[in-house]
C-alpha cells in the first residue's frame, strides 16, 4: 500500500487530562492529512470527556484505569492502518503525518518512536531529555527502546503480538517494542520531535523519576517485569 493511501489512527489514553487535552487536542484536529482522533478515558472526575467531546466523536470510557488496557481498546476502534499512541500531554508539529507515513512505506516497517523533548524546559531538563534521547536512539543498535509517550505501529502486526501487555504497570511500550521487532523493523525518526510537558519531573524532581525508570527497567530485563506494581498518575 502507498504511503499517502494509508490512514492513521491516533489513540490518547486518559486520566483527570482536561488542562492538557485543550492544548494537545487542536494539534491533532489540524494535522493534514486528516487523522482519526480516538480518546480513551479511566474515569476522570474532571472535564475530560467533555473537552474531548469537542474535538473528536470517538471518545469511551473504561469501567477502570489502566494504560495498557486503554490503549488496547483504543486500538480496537481504529479505522486506520497505522495506529500512533500519543500521551495526553504532548505535543505533536503538523509534520508529523507526512514524516509517519514516509516511514511506513517501507513495508518492512513495523513500528517506529522519535525525539521526545520537554515544552519551556529548565536547563538540567533539557540537558536531560537531549542525553536520554541519545540513550534511546543508541539502543537501536541492540535492541529498541520505545518511550511511550509517541509510539507509532502498524495496526495488523500490533494485533497479531497481542497489543500491550495489560498485567504490566509501566515499561508497556518497551515490551510492546521488543516484540514488534521480531516480526520487522522498528525505526527512530531522528527527523521528528514531540514535546511533553514535564510534569513528573517537576513534581518528583529528576532524581527521583530517573532511579524510578532504572529500577524498573533492570527490573524488566532480569525479571520480565518492571519494579512498580501501580503507576501512579501525576496531576
Amino acid at each position: 500500500m502507498r504511503a499517502q493511501s494509508l490512514r492513521i489512527s491516533v489513540v490518547v489514553p486518559t486520566f483527570q487530562e482536561e488542562k492538557y487535552l485543550v492544548k494537545t487536542l487542536p494539534k491533532l484536529v489540524c494535522l493534514k492529512p486528516a487523522v482519526e482522533i480516538i480518546v480513551v478515558d479511566g474515569l476522570s472526575g474532571d472535564r475530560t470527556i467533555d473537552v474531548a467531546r469537542r474535538f473528536t466523536s470517538k471518545v469511551f470510557q473504561m469501567g477502570g484505569r489502566g494504560i495498557a488496557k486503554a490503549k488496547n481498546y483504543g486500538a480496537k476502534q481504529a479505522d486506520g492502518e497505522i495506529i500512533v499512541f500519543l500521551d495526553a500531554d504532548v505535543n505533536v508539529p503538523k509534520e508529523l503525518v507526512n514524516e509517519v507515513l514516509t516511514v511506513f512505506s517501507d513495508s518492512s516497517v513495523v513500528g517506529v518512536t522519535c525525539n521526545v523533548l520537554f515544552v519551556q524546559p529548565r536547563f538540567h531538563e533539557a540537558v536531560f531529555s537531549r542525553f536520554y534521547n541519545f540513550l534511546v536512539q543508541a539502543s537501536f543498535w541492540f535492541k529498541p527502546h520505545c518511550q511511550g509517550k509517541f509510539l507509532a505501529v502498524r495496526k495488523n502486526v500490533f494485533l497479531e503480538v497481542g497489543g500491550f501487555d495489560e498485567s504490566m504497570p509501566c515499561l508497556e511500550d518497551h515490551d510492546l517494542a521488543f516484540r514488534l521487532s521480531k516480526l520487522g523493523r522498528f525505526v527512530f525518526i531522528k527527523g521528528l520531535t514531540v514535546y511533553e510537558f514535564p510534569r513528573r519531573f517537576r513534581k518528583l524532581g529528576l532524581l527521583r523519576v530517573v532511579g524510578t525508570w532504572m529500577m524498573d527497567y533492570l527490573s524488566f530485563v532480569f525479571r520480565g517485569k518492571p519494579r512498580t506494581k501501580v503507576w501512579q498518575p501525576v496531576r
